[in-house]
């Protein structure tokens, strides 16, 4: 039996590693490859999908808003340029895909956040595993910003954003919220090896789903500190 659709907060989510997988095989692709042709059935897809989230978020019959109607106009801007790309040539196609990912994830944030807010019923309640620390890390792996590296045994993560470290990046892996694609983002730097992307499984992008657009603050305040010892003054000489 399969599994039903995810939200469609999550759906856009995991769209937006959808986009980083394409832009990350064009980034890749030998010119001489008899896959050239490839990136263009991708960039259709991709335009489809993304056009059958904006139904999915329409059908949802959310309240008018001006940050509603901003995000699925940004979405419709995406998929017009993902349609433009798959009838360009790669070096073009690469650029007109190139935001796509911050773009679909951004529009994400506000729909979620404009679904909490007016209370629709369609939020979720947050998920609880996820910290401030673990919502910044799926955060910045949806942007396709975390790649690894491993050098002598040991493996680094490198950010395009906020720092992620290696034992948060661990922790989702462990539970299914995060994933590794071994050698399938560009090197850093030329020449050298293609670099393990991450990215959010399924079960992740549902998770950020639930927090992502509210405020990092509401979701992992703190201990309250110790009011301050109070400190006696010595009295001033006359």
């Amino acid at each position: 039996m399969p599994a039903p659709p995810a939200p469609p907060v999550a759906r856009l989510l995991v769209l937006a590693g959808e986009y980083t997988r394409h832009n990350d095989s064009l980034d890749v692709l030998d010119a001489s490859a008899p896959e050239l042709g490839s990136y263009v059935r991708s960039a259709e897809r991709l335009a489809s999908e993304t056009t059958a989230a904006i139904t999915a978020v329409a059908g949802m019959g959310l309240f008018d808003h001006a940050d509603l109607t901003a995000a699925l106009v940004r979405l419709k801007q995406v998929a017009y340029l993902t349609e433009a790309a798959s009838r360009h040539e790669v070096v073009a196609s690469r650029v007109l895909t190139a935001f796509a990912p911050e773009a679909v994830v951004g529009s994400a944030a506000r729909i979620a956040a404009h679904m909490r807010r007016r209370r629709s019923g369609h939020a979720p309640e947050p998920d609880d595993r996820l910290d401030v620390v673990r919502q910044t890390a799926l955060h910045e792996i949806a942007l396709g910003h975390v790649v690894t590296t491993s050098s002598q045994g040991r493996d680094y993560v490198h950010s395009a954003g906020a720092r992620v470290l290696i034992g948060t990046l661990r922790s989702l892996e462990k539970n299914g919220l995060a994933e590794r694609v071994p050698e399938s983002a560009p090197p850093a730097y030329v020449p050298g090896g293609r670099q393990d992307r991450i990215r959010l499984s399924t079960a992740g992008a549902i998770a950020l789903a639930t927090v992502i657009g509210m405020p990092p603050a509401t979701r992992d305040p703190g201990p309250t500190p110790a009011p301050a010892a109070a400190t006696k003054t010595a009295p001033r000489s006359r």
